[in-house]
């Protein structure tokens, strides 16, 4: 669910040559929107057997094995150079290690329904950040009240007037962080790893491979061994992992590739939508009106944020 103003995931290398495959982008564009919409509802399974570092670990190997199959298929190898992977290692922690394990955490105490909409202020965060940190993007009336709308689509999704009764404070606010860390790690590919020379699937398998290798080191120290494997909770990790980082992520670069990246991160908007119906629908978990009225806010802050200055 890292999606760009995205996407996100982000991409080192820049925009792959558009290039049509047999599938129409529509349907994967719908297949990419449905997988990370069910990942907070896996990741709210995962987290019923399994400790939360160990969902993110199982999560980030189903993940890049999936990216190592791709590779061997393609014959691509992972990129050389200390430097390059002395950069690929901070990124695969503000982009995968750390969310993720954040995202797992928080649903011990919240529902996967706030923790979906909760990932879609990522965009926002983003607006925040560039407009400090990257020269090139400048603020414009309508991307400035997009942050203004789409933080006060948080405070009512939070249930602010209420004084947020109701609502665990450190769950929420590390999905929060979570939603966070993703444009941070976007604002330092971007200003370290742009232009290197090597492919997409080269570069985030590699980014992949660290971020699993980070989790290995943190898992044990926090953990123990499960005395027995929840069978639905693993299928879940597995899912998430395979179908909701590996594959998702192929999809995702396949849709930039064809389409560009102002359709693709479109995807941003339906996954709080998803989430939202499927925590619901599967897991009985409760919606306050103020919950949809509030997503509906903060997509249309959004929205606006990335807006581009007609020419």
């Amino acid at each position: 669910m890292s999606t760009v103003a995205t996407p996100r995931p982000v991409t080192p290398t820049g925009v792959a040559p558009r290039r049509r495959t047999a599938l129409d982008w529509r349907i994967r564009f719908g297949v990419l929107s449905l997988i990370w919409g069910f990942s907070f509802l896996l990741i709210k399974v995962g987290t019923e057997g399994y400790a939360p570092f160990q969902v993110t670990f199982g999560r980030l190997l189903f993940g890049t094995a999936v990216l190592a199959a791709a590779m061997a298929v393609k014959r691509e190898r992972l990129p050389r150079g200390a430097r390059t992977w002395g950069h690929l290692t901070v990124a695969a922690l503000l982009l995968n290690a750390l969310p993720f394990s954040l995202f797992a955490y928080s649903e011990l105490t919240i529902p996967s329904t706030l923790a979906g909409i909760c990932n879609a202020t990522s965009p926002l965060w983003g607006m925040a950040l560039s407009l400090v940190a990257l020269s090139e993007d400048r603020p414009t009336r309508r991307r400035v009240a997009g942050l203004g709308i789409g933080f006060l689509g948080v405070l009512t999704v939070l249930g602010v007037w209420q004084g947020f009764h109701g609502l665990d404070a450190t769950g929420t606010a590390m999905a929060l962080l979570a939603s966070l860390s993703y444009p941070i790690g976007w604002i330092y590919v971007r200003r370290t790893l742009a232009g290197t020379g090597h492919s997409h699937l080269s570069m985030t398998g590699a980014q992949l491979l660290l971020a699993t290798a980070q989790l290995a080191l943190v898992t044990p120290l926090f953990t123990t061994l499960p005395r027995h494997f929840a069978v639905v909770p693993l299928l879940a990790v597995v899912a998430l992992g395979a179908l909701g980082t590996g594959l998702a992520m192929l999809l995702q670069y396949g849709i930039v590739a064809e389409v560009g990246p102002t359709t693709a991160q479109m995807v941003t908007y339906f996954i709080p939508v998803i989430a939202t119906a499927a925590g619901v629908a599967i897991l009985g978990e409760s919606l306050a009106w103020s919950t949809p009225v509030g997503a509906v806010i903060v997509l249309a802050g959004a929205a606006l944020t990335q807006a581009r200055p007609r020419r």
